[in-house]
């Protein structure tokens, strides 16, 4: 009888109301417990900030107080190159008291559950079993919640929502919602604006006995031709603009930097050509989609279509099923365009990581409960308890695997939280003039934009190598601090401070000792500049700023050192 149930509620394709509000409610509740569990990170200290927050959300400060990183450099810049919508969106939260650091950690939870509903839809319009839509929803949370997409609530967190959002009204034949959802695609994250208008073309094409042909829907044709014209007219402003940190970075140009090589910050150019083309994170078109590992099932949708007698269910399995085929042929074709135009569309695995997780989640979800009916109604045929036992064993030790998966992964939810190690430091930077420049090669420099609120020179954070316009000053910047920082003669460091107004030095405890550099696989990044600096060190030659910390230093800590550069430019007293 318990099996019969069962069988009925896990698979059947004929919902009452009360079964789809049940699925759809589980649903949304694991993708809200995997929110609080990334909330509770969020708000488990004074100084947490999320790793591509430190990036794309510190300069937003100016919205609460336009005076704070005044001509800062490295602001300006991520300020330029962040979407229109997101900016938008963040800057309309300020106007009414959201600070943006509040918001940035509130935001996850919400486009979680946004992405969840629109998924759990999607779901039920190319296969009306709602427990396949709660499966497809739960191994996409789950995927989702171990990378640093939708936690960093930065442009890329909202391509699951846009996303979803689109396929979901293109399926249900809403065409002024889904060209709502394809415009703000393109103000918040355009790279997937280009997957949906792709996928739009391919509506138009079907494969029918043994050869293409066109469709014969005219709604098809409706539906791409507004959404390449609403896909034009919102990235128009994108082709037309002319950035004042570019051009972009050639591939030419890339390889001759180390910044994109094996072992650089941007790691792009990898030795292994299987890890380059299939898993690497910039250049693959698979990196990190096999988590949770029960994801991958979805890839075996094909395998059991191809002998749906077996599988019966499958029956029910609807025509636009087509759609997650028209998408990943979007996602490869743009996969290739993007490595033929390297970085002019940015990374060639941003056409294909988030789009693959999306069709995987959703195969997934029809072949669990495909398989589960098969063995359900195999146990229920046979009349053997045994047999019914085992059947509901497999069942209970399935579900297990599916629930408690976060429980076993210790590193679920994957937030790349960081917290700051300094507040004394923060503190004390807070109460100094807000246009103070703070000079730094240590990693404690990443915090202080956004917990000191006040501008640095340079941060390995910051780094990003994909305009020239930015990285070219940013690499010269970092050259002439090591050379200054390492320099036995004091002119070179009153020289760097006075070129870029720099108030304070920031130092960590051990900069001066061989291994500071040595271990510092950024910093092996700027040679020669570091080579030598290291050289001197293995001489026992004390650089000229080291001799300043007794009479300079206004702040020490267990591992920093701040000096004040009024004191450093001057001679010292006799």
């Amino acid at each position: 009888m318990l099996i019969t149930h069962l069988h009925h509620g896990l698979t059947t394709a004929k919902p009452s109301k009360a079964q789809l509000t049940f699925w759809f409610t589980l649903s949304l509740t694991f993708a809200a417990i995997y929110g609080c569990m990334a909330l509770q990170q969020a708000f488990s200290s004074d100084y947490v900030v999320q790793d591509d927050a430190r990036q794309h959300v510190f300069w937003m400060q100016r919205f609460i107080d336009p005076g704070l990183l005044p001509n800062d450099f490295i602001a300006d810049y991520f300020q330029s190159v962040a979407p229109w919508g997101y900016t938008t969106f963040y800057q309309l939260f300020a106007t009414i008291g959201i600070h943006p650091f509040l918001l940035n950690k509130l935001l996850p939870i919400a486009l979680g559950l946004m992405m969840t509903g629109y998924c759990f839809g999607v779901s039920l319009q190319l296969f009306p079993v709602p427990a396949a839509g709660f499966l497809a929803t739960l191994l996409l949370n789950q995927n989702v919640w171990m990378k640093d997409d939708l936690i960093s609530a930065t442009p890329r967190a909202f391509l699951y929502p846009l996303f979803l959002a689109f396929l979901y009204y293109l399926l249900r034949r809403s065409l002024l919602p889904c060209l709502v959802a394809i415009a703000l695609q393109g103000l918040f994250y355009p790279q997937i604006l280009l997957i949906s208008a792709g996928t739009l073309v391919l509506t138009l094409v079907r494969w029918e006995n043994g050869r293409l042909s066109f469709s014969r829907d005219r709604q098809d044709y409706v539906f791409c031709a507004a959404g390449l014209v609403v896909a034009f007219l919102v990235l128009l402003p994108f082709v037309l603009q002319t950035s004042d940190f570019g051009p972009v970075t050639t591939a030419t140009e890339a390889k001759q930097l180390p910044e994109y090589g094996e072992k650089g910050r941007s790691r792009y150019f990898v030795d292994n050509p299987w890890e380059f083309w299939l898993v690497a994170d910039r250049s693959g078109v698979f990196p990190a989609l096999w988590l949770p590992p029960l994801l991958l099932v979805g890839l075996l949708l094909p395998i059991l279509w191809r002998s749906r007698d077996r599988f019966p269910l499958l029956q029910q399995v609807q025509p636009q099923i087509r759609l997650l085929v028209q998408l990943l042929g979007a996602s490869l074709g743009l996969f290739i365009i993007a490595h033929l135009l390297l970085f002019k569309l940015q990374l060639p695995s941003r056409y294909t990581q988030h789009s693959f997780r999306v069709i995987t989640a959703i195969a997934a979800g029809i072949v669990l409960v495909a398989l589960l009916e098969v063995l359900l109604r195999w146990a229920i045929q046979s009349q053997s308890l045994k047999k019914q036992q085992l059947a509901l064993g497999i069942t209970l030790l399935l579900s297990g695997a599916l629930l408690l998966y976060p429980s076993y992964d210790r590193s679920f939810p994957s937030t790349k939280y960081k917290v700051g190690q300094a507040p004394a430091l923060y503190e004390f930077l807070q109460k100094t003039p807000k246009d103070s420049l703070v000079a730094s090669l240590s990693e404690e420099a990443n915090f202080l934009p956004y917990f000191a609120q006040r501008s640095i020179l340079i941060g390995r954070e910051y780094a990003i190598p994909f305009h020239q316009g930015y990285y070219d000053q940013f690499r010269q910047r970092v050259t002439d601090l090591l050379q200054a920082q390492y320099s036995p003669n004091l002119e070179a460091v009153q020289q760097v401070v006075q070129q870029y107004g720099i108030d304070f030095w920031l130092l960590d405890q051990e900069a001066f000792t061989p291994h500071y550099l040595a271990s510092n696989r950024w910093l092996r990044q700027f040679q020669p500049v570091v080579s030598e600096a290291q050289t001197l060190l293995e001489q026992g030659i004390t650089p000229a700023i080291a001799q300043t910390m007794p009479r300079c230093t206004v702040l020490s800590t267990e591992s920093l050192i701040l000096l004040d550069t009024s004191c450093v430019t001057k001679p010292p007293s006799s």
